[in-house]
C-alpha cells in the first residue's frame, strides 16, 4: 500500500470508528472536538494565575485533597491539575508530581516553580518513574492518587493532521493495555480506605468504563466504585464523561473515582 494511501485510510478508520461508537452524534461531537477552547483561569492559593479546561478543575476536585494528605500524581505534565491538588494542600502533607518523560517533566516543573508559593516547593516532589510499575516499589503509602492516564486524546488527533493520518484502531486497544497496568498500579500505592481518580481526555469508551470493567475482573473485591455528582456529565456505567457538545466546550474529560477496600 503506497504512503499516501495509508495516509488517507488514517483518516478514514478515524471516522468509521467515531462514527461507530457515537451514530448521529459524531457530526455534532466531532465539531465541538475541533472548536476553539475555552479555558478559564485558577488562581486559589496561587501566586499566579493558571488557565486550564474547566473540567480538568471539576475532576482533581473530586479527590476531595485534605490538608496533611500524602498525595500521588502518577501522570501529572503539563501540571494543570497537580496545581489544584497542591491548593487543596496548601503548603502541607507531601504531593509526588510524576511525569515519566524528561520534556515533559521540564515543562511541568516550570508550572510548578511559576504558580506555587515559594514555601510550599519543599512539600512537592518531580519524580521521573514508569507509572506502571509504581505498586512495586511503595505500596499502601497515599492517601490520594490522581491517575489522568495518557490516552488517545481525540481533540489532538483531529486537530493535528500529521496524527490523524497515522491512526489506527490498533492504537486505543494499545492504550487501554497501558492504561490498565497504571490503574493496577494505583491501587497498590493508595492505602486502605483511599481515593483514586482514573481520567482520561478520550472519548474511546474502551479506554475509559472499559478500564474500569477490566479491573473489576483482575482486582475483585480491593475496591468500590464512588458515586459522584459532575455538572454537565453524563453518567457511564462506571464513572462519568464531560463531552464539548453537551457541556457548552468543556472536555473531554472521562472520570471514575475509585475508593481501596482491602
Amino acid at each position: 500500500m503506497g504512503k499516501k494511501l495509508k495516509e488517507r485510510e488514517g483518516g478514514k478508520l478515524f471516522e468509521l470508528h467515531y462514527q461507530d461508537i457515537y451514530a448521529e452524534r459524531w457530526p455534532t461531537l466531532r465539531q465541538a472536538l475541533l472548536a476553539e477552547r475555552n479555558p478559564v483561569p485558577f488562581d486559589e492559593h496561587l501566586k499566579a494565575t493558571y488557565y486550564l479546561d474547566e473540567a480538568s478543575i471539576t475532576a482533581a476536585r473530586l479527590l476531595s485533597v485534605q490538608k496533611g494528605d500524602h498525595v500521588l500524581d502518577m501522570c501529572a505534565a503539563p501540571g494543570g491539575k497537580t496545581l489544584v491538588l497542591a491548593s487543596a494542600l496548601q503548603g502541607s502533607g507531601h504531593l509526588v508530581a510524576n511525569d515519566r518523560s524528561a520534556t515533559r517533566r521540564g515543562r511541568l516543573k516550570h508550572v510548578l516553580e511559576n504558580h506555587l508559593p515559594e514555601a510550599w516547593m519543599a512539600h512537592v516532589e518531580v519524580t521521573g518513574h514508569d507509572a506502571s510499575k509504581w505498586g512495586l516499589y511503595e505500596q499502601e503509602m497515599y492517601d490520594r492518587v490522581l491517575l489522568d492516564a495518557p490516552c488517545s486524546s481525540e481533540r489532538h488527533v483531529l486537530s493535528d493532521a500529521k496524527a490523524l493520518k497515522m491512526w489506527r484502531p490498533s492504537r486505543p486497544k494499545a492504550l487501554a493495555i497501558q492504561q490498565f497496568a497504571m490503574l493496577a498500579a494505583a491501587l497498590e500505592a493508595v492505602k486502605v480506605g483511599g481515593l483514586i481518580l482514573y481520567s482520561t481526555c478520550s472519548i474511546e469508551p474502551g479506554e475509559n468504563e472499559g478500564v474500569i470493567e477490566k479491573l473489576f475482573v483482575k482486582r475483585a473485591g480491593r475496591f468500590a466504585i464512588e458515586q459522584i455528582a459532575v455538572s454537565d456529565a453524563e453518567q457511564k456505567s462506571h464513572g462519568a464523561i464531560i463531552l464539548p457538545d453537551r457541556a457548552n466546550g468543556k472536555g473531554p474529560l472521562y472520570v471514575c473515582l475509585i475508593r481501596r477496600v482491602s
